[in-house]
């Protein structure tokens, strides 16, 4: 292997969400944080020495985004997905979910109605709510321990005040690659009954072997008409604080009123650093991802054998995508609330409570795999002698 994902960084001193605030969420900084959707692995080193390089240059005024960072996107898109995407159709964003609330507001007008699909990614919901919009839940089907979109419902809770869908694809937090036909199903629904899709594909790097990710736009020119991708580096590569995003947005009447809406708010200017990260990602940092994969691949197994041998009230569902380990729990046998303290009090880990992902999260956890192997191996320990005195 060439790059280190085993070494445990201290990320305390760093002012980070996950680790550097658990006393203040969780009471106690006796919390193993596997929460919040950063890596605790080093950046690709490919990437620190472009951030470093442009570092030494003492002014960091305001930078544009120059042919570099248009055609690193591009010619990612085509090598990684099969995409060929046109340097005009892309948008930038401080990072995907100002991308959303960007979305909502230049698409829709108060009062509309917005559908997701839950239990899915909270932000969704707020930048529904928040902008005064109408939410509207077509949750996933859960049988047989597999996730699926209910179409038929959908097809029946769009009406005429119903104006985006807001897709999560790869799903956080419940794992699945959507498959082609699964997409083209979505496409068919939406486009009978005038419904824009905004496509957050945050993810679609981090997909488990033997899976393949499809870009929604990249399916035909009419799902490409309606379509509003989301792309960044900042799950793929764990660059999420240089606040980095890609809208792009093959419709030119569907871009201008993106591009309006992010000018009116003053949110043309990129993240300095972000710029060179993301040219540096998409052409230097194909070798760090794919041993990254690999590794929350066996992080992954590492969690299903220790679930199976001791804790079998908790099963992990079926990881197709990102590095989010979706836990049912319901075989425990506790309510929402006292599944939350049972986790943070008892095994002493912070994740996220099912929940917070909508009313389907009732009874399910969502853990982060991205980590060393000893920061997993010590989660699992606490997480078996809890289950053990229950």
């Amino acid at each position: 292997m060439a790059y280190d994902f085993d070494t445990v960084i201290d990320r305390v001193p760093t002012s980070s969400l996950k680790w550097s605030y658990r006393k203040r969420f969780c009471g106690t900084d006796d919390v193993v944080p596997l929460w919040v959707a950063d890596m605790d692995f080093a950046v690709a080193p490919e990437i620190s020495d472009a951030i470093r390089a442009r570092a030494d240059h003492p002014i960091y005024g305001y930078p544009v985004r120059q042919d570099g960072f248009y055609s690193s996107l591009m010619g990612w898109a085509k090598r990684r997905y099969g995409w060929e995407i046109q340097r005009d159709w892309i948008c930038y964003a401080p990072g995907i979910v100002p991308a959303i609330n960007l979305a909502v507001l230049a698409y829709t007008q108060p009062g509309d109605k917005v559908v997701i699909q839950s239990p899915v990614y909270y932000p969704f919901g707020a930048a529904v709510l928040n902008n005064g919009r109408q939410l509207v839940d077509n949750p996933l089907r859960l049988e047989g321990g597999h996730y699926s979109m209910d179409l038929a419902s959908l097809e029946r809770t769009i009406d005429s005040r119903t104006k985006m869908l807001v897709l999560c694809s790869p799903h956080n937090p419940v794992g699945r690659v959507w498959k082609r036909e699964e997409l083209e199903a979505l496409v068919d629904v939406c486009e009978r009954k005038g419904v824009i899709i905004v496509s957050d594909e945050i993810h679609a790097d981090i997909i488990m072997p033997s899976n393949t990710h499809t870009c929604l736009a990249s399916l035909s020119e009419r799902a490409a008409a309606m379509t509003i991708t989301c792309l960044a580096v900042s799950k793929s590569f764990n660059l999420a604080g240089l606040t980095t995003a890609n809208v792009v947005i093959p419709d030119k009447r569907l871009r201008d009123s993106f591009m309006a809406i992010g000018g009116s708010l003053g949110l043309a200017t990129s993240n300095v650093f972000g710029i060179v990260a993301q040219e540096a990602a998409y052409t230097k940092g194909e070798a760090w991802l794919e041993e990254m994969i690999g590794y929350v691949a066996d992080n992954y197994r590492r969690l299903t054998d220790f679930l199976s041998e001791s804790s079998p009230g908790i099963k992990a569902m079926p990881l197709e995508g990102t590095y989010l380990a979706w836990l049912d729990c319901r075989g425990l046998g506790m309510p929402a609330a006292e599944l939350k303290e049972f986790f943070v009090r008892k095994a002493r880990l912070w994740l996220d409570d099912g929940p917070m992902f909508g009313a389907q999260g009732q009874g399910f956890m969502r853990l982060n795999l991205a980590c060393p192997r000893a920061t997993l191996d010590e989660a699992l320990a606490r997480l078996g002698a809890a289950v053990k005195e229950l």
